[in-house]
């Protein structure tokens, strides 16, 4: 896919540097969006109809294939939701923590592909962003400068909100879930999202991320549920383990009731002690 520079393309290839199985291209001024095989628009989510009917196929397949059985409708719905909106909550955090700026990305702008290898996303330059003083961007088209921190953070909270409140509505009465519910969801995806691919930048990245997770969400920020919940557990050896609790649940148990993850709220504290040990030993 033709890449066409602008102000999120170095935030969006360092991505893909420590992510490869993520790749983000953008789309040039009046270049079409991708169509055929796995590609599906963001917008087309939105709607609710054909088209969001297909792409969870995949989820219900995917399924039915790894672990022999099938998924009620709704747990599908949730799966297909979850996969969607991890990637799409990086096209706007990423750009914010590596370079403080805040792409506005509509759905009509955003488009993405599951079905390979990994995940393709799409991207249309963005509407506008935000930036802070001093960011030689500020003098752009489509800049808009705010004036601290705190404002940037607000940014990113409309720009995420923006992008995923049609999402929502779209994929809402599929997973019999709704707003407090669904907006928990998106929490999770921000949160777990840009603390994963922080941490593949480097050890001292994942910590910074915490920090700048727990400000972008203290809490009593709508319509996004709770806050960032990180807290440290002791592991057997007396090491700190870091860990959050989830505000929602992505229903995985209802597959594999043995098997949740590490931050599930029914996942115990002496379990993920357990499950994070393991995985450091990894």
């Amino acid at each position: 896919m033709p890449s066409h520079p602008s102000v999120v393309t170095d935030a969006y290839a360092r991505l893909a540097e420590a992510c490869p199985s993520l790749v983000i291209g953008e789309l040039g001024p009046g270049e079409p969006a991708p169509r055929g095989g796995g590609w599906v628009s963001a917008a087309a989510l939105a709607e609710g109809g054909a088209e969001l009917d297909a792409f969870l196929a995949w989820d219900d397949a995917q399924v039915a294939r790894d672990y022999g059985q099938r998924a009620r409708p709704d747990v599908v719905a949730s799966f297909g939701l979850h996969r969607y909106a991890w990637p799409a909550c990086l096209l706007i955090t990423v750009p914010w923590f590596l370079h403080r700026r805040v792409p506005r990305l509509p759905v009509t702008h955003v488009s993405y592909d599951r079905t390979g290898a990994g995940m393709r996303m799409a991207v249309r330059e963005p509407v506008s962003f935000a930036c802070l003083p001093g960011d030689p961007a500020a003098a752009l088209p489509g800049a808009r400068v705010v004036p601290d921190e705190e404002a940037l953070r607000a940014e990113v909270r409309a720009a995420v909100a923006e992008h995923h409140e049609p999402v929502l509505a779209g994929f809402g009465p599929r997973t019999r879930r709704r707003g407090r519910a669904l907006w928990g969801m998106v929490t999770d995806e921000i949160v777990e999202g840009l603390w994963y691919v922080a941490g593949l930048f480097g050890a001292a990245e994942g910590e910074r991320a915490r920090h700048e997770l727990e400000l972008l969400l203290p809490g009593a920020t709508r319509p996004y549920v709770g806050s960032a919940a990180f807290r440290e557990l002791t592991g057997p050896d007396g090491k700190p383990l870091p860990t959050r609790d989830r505000a929602s649940c992505c229903m995985f148990y209802t597959v594999r009731p043995e098997d949740t993850c590490a931050t599930c709220p029914r996942t115990c504290d002496a379990d993920r002690i357990g499950k994070l040990t393991a995985l450091a030993a990894s």
